[in-house]
């Protein structure tokens, strides 16, 4: 019998975020999604989630700002944001990146508060 675990998720057809994300595959402990060309503005109010992030941009500049840091993220960085710890994200310019989380960050409303 052949192994039908794989999945393969198309973007063009995954479900959007409140907050502009799309999300990608998602396994049972771990989730991806994508944030593609966020737009410059202010900094959103820092918050914490209930699952570590790493991420990895594509294209863009932003700057996390993560427990009193402020890093600069740009093409070819990649991040991470631990579990429980207060920060947001400044884009700079037009922003596109990978976020992976774990546990998964849900469809269903749980990182989108």
């Amino acid at each position: 019998m052949a192994d039908t675990s794989v999945k393969k998720v198309d973007s063009a057809y995954s479900p959007t975020g409140q907050l502009g994300q799309k999300y990608l595959a998602s396994g049972k402990t771990l989730s991806m999604r994508l944030w593609q060309d966020e737009q410059p503005g202010e900094a959103k109010e820092p918050t914490a989630r209930e699952y570590e992030t790493v991420g990895y941009v594509i294209k863009g500049t932003a700057e996390l700002h993560l427990e009193g840091q402020v890093v600069k993220l740009e093409p070819g960085n990649s991040w991470v944001v631990p579990k429980g710890a207060s920060h947001t994200y400044k884009i700079l310019e037009s922003f596109t990146a990978v976020e992976a989380t774990s546990p998964p960050a849900q469809v269903h409303g749980r990182d989108e508060n």
